[in-house]
């Protein structure tokens, strides 16, 4: 150990506690601005998988940045905690800006027509980069109060393992808690309040502690650490190798657990839990032993087991555990099940990833070296590989090789990467680092070793280590069609369905399946998202003739949501439609998906009128001059993550500004999987911003089963005898034919599925939480539901309210009281 000038962090500092505790402020912060950040930037770039490919790239490459270039152009004789102040106050200043400021960002982005790749780029990193570029240098700049010894390595892996802590609780804090009570900009304030108690209580410290800065050799004098490129190459594929599993693993355990936001920020904090507990341990193994290069190594072949046990776990043993999420109505009870099976899944190879990094330090360290700059070039050639291995795996793994030969890939990478580093203390060279020199200069001559006995029981273990390593490469099982289909429901489903298609999307798995007596399921996010069951098709067809029949004149249409093409296909049969426009968020949806259920949607897709436009559907219409005269959206289940932003009352209000005068729009929205809070707020923020509306109610065997909401700019009438006069035109045979087949003859027989108005539902409505883009509080009341089946008590408590509406029909008297006695019918009244 150096006998130099010590710096002020010694085991036996008084503040030591207190500057863990920074790190960990300082990471919970960290985590609670990403997640704002990437709801607040998905709301105006798009939330499909191309648009959180260049958040996350952007987000940590600047934290890549960060590390790397403060060391350099920060002068090591200021007082790191003084600096690290500076920059916590930095974020928190960043935090609030990208906070009011991103309205104007939104503003700027739609006027431009932001659509193409490069001008997303652009905005994400205008955002972006400023917050992260301080984020990433907060460890380079505490680093440099330690020197890069054995022991002070190891409290810099004490203080990363502290930092990873902080953003397990940030994530749990803000996914859990913060997001789901109250908003975006109080999740914000309080990440804030973190950075600036974490830059007082560093000014405090620093005020307390003059910093000896330790001896550092000039630039270029430093004797590198033997083999240090290659634990660089090493560390940045350790970091690829991480990030790659951690996108395929959270696809996986998305459908294991329902796709809600908890699940992903459960899987984040499960994942930094592991990185947190590795880095901790690595952290001792630095600071005792002789060979941390060797023990970074066996970390990588162990990564090999560790990625293949999840990968068991997650294809061939979790999905048919019996389990049946609906048993409990209580959601905790099922979160504490899912924290159990995350952490058997993910816990492994977390813990051997986490460890990497204080290894990979104390292999490269060297005495009189910058710390600063030491921490910022492992941490920088980390963020690296990460950034590489999310964006590859996101956008082009899943898209070529897929799950299964993905996951068979990194296995070999990690026995490639361990090799690497072990081949030379196999081939003789086993002073690999500077630490081990002085270690061994303590232990003495190297006679008095028995290097050969060692070194061949070295080469045993990693010829038997390589050989494990193949096998478990051959065991990496398929992703099994029966999770795809039915996610945290698969093991219920086994033996009862066919899966005849299997898709591994951009954005997510699809599938579709065949039931014994013939019905095909659409399924996305692993549930049943489309059917060809008697309700759904019912369902489908109500929203695509009510978007087409109502207008006056319906010539441009927009479907958001292609799914199996019911809806889209039954308002492309309107003879008044002349363009339609589909906005599918997952190519795989209208490219294969829908052609399973051509006899049912008219084989919309090949409709010469149709035009199929891949995008999220909010980017799509930010970004779009066009104007529809008639819009229906079908979207994804609310509790699934992102899905929420198709129910904001800015949404609707965008919808509205792409309305021509007369349109009208249509929304889906499920009483299944669900519960009351969620459903008034769907229905309170869609009558808030169209106070016109008019809710129709699609019953299964005379209970709530779904419904459709009908929104207008102008007061809407609707006439009984036009519309009937309308569906007995030649013209309309088709549609009459549509209609008859869910048991619907006449005009008569729609309007009686009126279920409410606005101003028949404001008491029930009273107290709806209306969704808005600051709160996104839809998904998080949705995700509370997504096992609940309660359709028809949330429906029948709805109706009650529900009063014959006579201003909203005129027409013959006949024919008003025939719409009056089927409402009273369909209402279950006398």
């Amino acid at each position: 150990m150096s006998t130099g000038s010590r710096s002020p962090l010694t085991t036996a500092n008084p503040y030591l506690p207190a500057l863990l505790l920074l790190f960990v402020g300082s990471g919970c912060a960290a985590l609670m601005y990403e997640i704002v950040w990437f709801q607040l930037l998905q709301l105006v770039i798009g939330s499909s998988a191309v648009s959180l490919g260049v958040l996350l790239g952007t987000f940590m490459g600047g934290m890549c940045l960060g590390s790397y270039v403060l060391p350099r152009f920060i002068d090591a004789r200021r007082h790191p905690l003084r600096v690290y102040a500076t920059l916590e106050l930095g974020i928190g200043i960043m935090g609030l800006l990208l906070l009011f400021g991103m309205p104007l960002v939104n503003s700027v982005y739609a006027a431009i027509g932001g659509g193409n790749l490069f001008v997303r780029g652009i905005v994400a990193a205008i955002c972006l980069l400023p917050p992260t570029l301080m984020m990433g240098a907060t460890l380079p700049a505490i680093a440099r109060w330690v020197e890069a010894t054995p022991e002070g390595v190891s409290w810099l892996g004490f203080f990363y393992g502290g930092n990873i802590a902080g953003a397990v609780i940030g994530s749990l804090f803000a996914g859990f808690y913060l997001l789901r009570v109250y908003d975006m900009g109080i999740a914000t304030y309080a990440a804030v309040a973190i950075n600036l108690i974490v830059a007082l209580l560093g000014l405090l410290i620093a005020s307390r502690t003059p910093h000896s800065t330790p001896a550092i050799a000039a630039r270029g004098s430093v004797a590198r650490a033997p083999g240090a490129r290659t634990v660089y190459v090493a560390i940045a594929l350790s970091g690829f190798t991480a990030l790659s599993c951690e996108v395929l693993w959270t696809r996986l355990l998305s459908l294991v657990f329902g796709a809600t936001v908890y699940a992903f920020s459960l899987i984040l904090a499960c994942f930094l839990f592991g990185l947190g507990i590795g880095s901790s341990i690595g952290s001792v193994i630095a600071r005792d032993s002789r060979r941390p290069r060797a023990a970074f190594g066996w970390c990588q072949m162990l990564l090999c087991a560790a990625m293949a046990w999840a990968a068991y776990m997650l294809q061939r043993s979790l999905p048919y555990w019996p389990i049946n999420p609906s048993i409990t109505g209580d959601p905790w009870l099922n979160f504490q099940l899912d924290i159990v099976r995350c952490l058997w899944v993910v816990l492994p190879a977390a813990v051997l990833w986490g460890a990497s990094f204080p290894l990979a330090l104390a292999a490269v360290a060297a005495p009189g070296e910058d710390s600063g700059r030491l921490v910022g070039g492992v941490y920088a050639a980390n963020t690296v590989g990460a950034i590489l291995g999310s964006l590859g795996t996101s956008l082009i793994v899943t898209q070529s090789i897929h799950t299964q030969h993905g996951e068979q890939l990194l296995i070999l990478i990690s026995a490639v990467v361990g090799l690497t580093l072990l081949a030379p203390m196999v081939v003789g060279d086993r002073k690999e680092t500077t630490a081990e020199l002085a270690a061994e200069d303590v232990a003495g001559p190297a006679g008095a070793r028995p290097v050969h006995g060692t070194r061949w029981a070295s080469v045993v273990a990693l010829i038997a280590a390589t050989g494990v390593a193949g096998v478990l490469w051959r065991t990496v099982p398929p992703v099994p069609g029966i999770l795809v289909a039915y996610g945290r429901y698969a093991a219920t489903w086994i033996g009862l369905t066919n899966i005849i298609y299997v898709g591994e999307g951009l954005n997510a798995f699809v599938a579709v399946s065949e039931t014994p007596n013939g019905v095909r399921n659409y399924h996305n996010a692993g549930k049943v998202q489309a059917s060809s069951e008697p309700q759904d098709m019912r369902l489908q067809r109500m929203l695509g003739h009510f978007t087409h029949l109502i207008p006056k004149t319906p010539t441009n249409a927009l479907v958001i949501g292609c799914g199996a093409g019911v809806t889209a296909g039954a308002v492309s049969i309107g003879p008044g439609v002349k363009h339609m426009t589909i906005a599918e968020i997952e190519p795989l949806v209208p490219a294969s998906v829908s052609k399973y259920f051509g006899d049912y949607n008219y084989n919309v897709v090949d409709n010469p009128k149709v035009t199929v436009h891949i995008d999220d559907a909010r980017h799509f219409l930010l970004t779009t001059n066009q104007k529809f005269d008639a819009i229906t959206s079908d979207p994804l289940d609310p509790w699934v993550k992102g899905a929420a932003t198709l129910y904001t009352r800015e949404f609707f209000d965008i919808v509205k500004r792409h309305l021509n005068p007369g349109g009208v729009v249509t929304l889906f929205v499920q009483l299944y999987e669900s519960n009351t809070q969620a459903t008034k707020s769907e229905i309170g923020t869609f009558l808030e911003a169209f106070p016109n509306g008019v809710v129709w109610g699609n019953t299964n065997n005379g209970e709530g089963y779904d419904l459709v909401l009908m929104g207008t700019v102008e007061p809407l009438t609707i006439d009984i005898d036009a519309l009937q006069a309308k569906l007995d035109r030649p013209e309309y045979a088709e549609v009459r034919q549509s209609l008859s087949e869910i048991g619907i003859n006449s005009a008569v027989d729609l309007l009686s599925n009126y279920a409410g108005s606005a101003s028949d539902l404001a008491p029930w409505l009273k107290d709806a939480p209306i969704n808005l883009d600051r709160n996104l509080r839809l998904q998080y009341l949705a995700g509370m539901g997504l096992n609940l089946y309660e359709s028809g008590p949330i429906y029948a408590d709805m109706v009650q309210y529900t009063r014959f509406p006579e201003k909203l029909f005129t027409g013959s008297p006949a024919s008003i009281e025939a719409v009056r006695e089927g409402i009273q019918r369909q209402l279950g009244r006398p």
